[in-house]
């Protein structure tokens, strides 16, 4: 059921009703978002009605464990077991085929049959279940007493595809708390909603099918200045999908009176790579930072080569968590090896000046972007094959426009210039949406929906992050 389909927005109008009427009961709020949950994971798989209530308990018993005892050895142990429960079930549902194809490559042996793979949304789970445990092994947070709220926010279903990755932590309050129904979030979560169909139907999907697909499948048909629009369009596609999904998943967590975390703030106006993460999948970023890099060992210590070594192997592991190929390992390492590059050069030249000419940081924002888009190629290629094919053909400096069309070319112009306006434009075309009657939200959303039927006839795609 995606996020942009007509099938998970009379879902989610169906919650809608159901939640509200019993919003100020707890125990009965609980269960609709509990039975919403699951219902969302059982029209991917029914198999997922075992998987997550059983672990999400394992996780649930472990906190208790951890918050109960007093003992550190015990603590660590308990921890660990949540650890290793959850990246066994990362590494046994999503990445042993991969492991088994490298295994039988090295060892000259055919590939073992393997046919356990579910890799829906299991590594958001997984990550989101971690915050838990973790933050309560370092008393960051205090375990729930309630087992149906810890279920309910722990498989929180606008979450489940592709995040925002939150911490339960900051879901379980909200979930437990009472609440009334206001026309201002409720407006608010319309207009984000609207957004994300918008960017993701009219934008990415538009770009994908005209113009990305093609010549990622088929690079040497196409002359190198037309690969490299294509990877600028990708880096474009990439963004309104997943930003998109992010205004759908919010929008719709806001109409139940659930407040998520922001995933986006203008990545392509980053001025360096530790810039770029800071804006780009937010919440991804922070968990890498807050629960991997800062757990890796070295970093009390003298010794500098640690803080940069620790970067690359926390973004070669970010880079593997999208997915089970070498192709992400690299982009992974590619962005390693650049945030140890600007953290080592931030450590030797000192603070940089606190305004600079709008000339350098142009360049910046113009370097920095250039490697996104080298770094893209990579992510989104199918193969290694296939990512070295798309850079020779750039590197041959071939020059024709031949097969890229003038809709294309403007929907790129359009999707350029919208990502570069200033945040408090778009905070305000929210307020007037917010402030308009209802008929006017109502007519707009009318206009957004004839323009997806005349743009995007062929349906939507699936969100690019929802295979992670």
């Amino acid at each position: 059921m995606l996020l942009s389909s007509s099938a998970y927005f009379i879902f989610l109008i169906a919650i809608f009703f159901l939640y509200w009427p019993v919003a100020k009961n707890r125990a009965l709020a609980l269960t609709v978002i509990l039975f919403a949950n699951y219902f969302f994971y059982a029209k991917w798989d029914l198999f997922y009605l075992f998987l997550i209530p059983a672990s999400s308990t394992c996780d649930f018993a472990i906190g208790c464990g951890i918050e109960a005892s007093k003992k550190p050895w015990v603590r660590k142990l308990l921890v660990g077991v949540s650890v290793l429960l959850n990246t066994g079930l990362l590494a046994t549902l999503k990445y042993m085929p991969f492991l088994l194809e490298n295994y039988a490559q090295v060892a000259g042996v055919e590939k073992p049959a393997w046919h356990w793979s579910f890799p829906l949304g299991i590594s958001f789970y997984c990550f989101q279940s971690l915050t838990y445990t973790l933050d309560i092994y370092r008393k960051d947070a205090k375990a729930t007493r309630s087992y149906l709220a810890y279920l309910s926010a722990v498989s929180f279903f606008p979450t489940t595809l592709a995040g925002p990755i939150t911490r339960v932590a900051t879901l379980l309050p909200q979930l437990e708390k009472p609440k009334a129904l206001e026309a201002e979030p409720g407006g608010r979560a319309v207009f984000l909603i609207g957004m994300g169909l918008m960017k993701k139907m009219l934008i990415a999907d538009y770009l994908a099918g005209n113009l990305v697909n093609r010549v990622f499948d088929f690079p040497n048909l196409y002359t190198g200045l037309e690969v490299l629009l294509a990877v600028y369009a990708y880096a474009l596609q990439l963004y309104y999908d997943f930003s998109g999904y992010t205004d759908i998943a919010i929008g719709s967590a806001l109409l139940l009176g659930i407040k998520l975390p922001a995933n986006f703030k203008m990545p392509y106006a980053a001025e360096n790579v530790t810039d770029f993460w800071r804006r780009w999948h937010i919440t991804l970023s922070n968990w890498l930072r807050d629960y991997l890099y800062f757990s890796l060992p070295g970093l009390r210590s003298k010794w500098r080569i640690f803080t940069y070594t620790n970067l690359v192997i926390t973004m070669v592991i970010g880079g593997l968590w999208h997915g089970p190929s070498w192709t992400f390992v690299i982009w992974g390492l590619l962005h390693g090896l650049a945030l140890a590059f600007v953290r080592a050069w931030q450590t030797w030249r000192g603070n940089p000046k606190p305004n600079p000419a709008w000339w350098a940081r142009l360049l910046r924002i113009t370097l920095t972007v250039q490697f996104v888009c080298l770094a893209w190629v990579f992510f989104r290629a199918s193969s290694l094959e296939n990512a070295w094919a798309i850079l020779a053909r750039i590197a041959s400096l071939s020059a024709s426009l031949a097969n890229v069309s003038v809709p294309v070319a403007i929907i790129m112009a359009i999707a350029a210039v919208a990502h570069y306006i200033p945040d408090g434009w778009y905070k305000k075309c929210d307020a007037i949406f917010v402030k308009a009657p209802s008929y006017v939200q109502a007519a707009a959303l009318a206009l957004l929906l004839l323009a997806i039927h005349y743009v995007a006839a062929t349906g939507a795609a699936p969100f690019i992050y929802t295979k992670f």
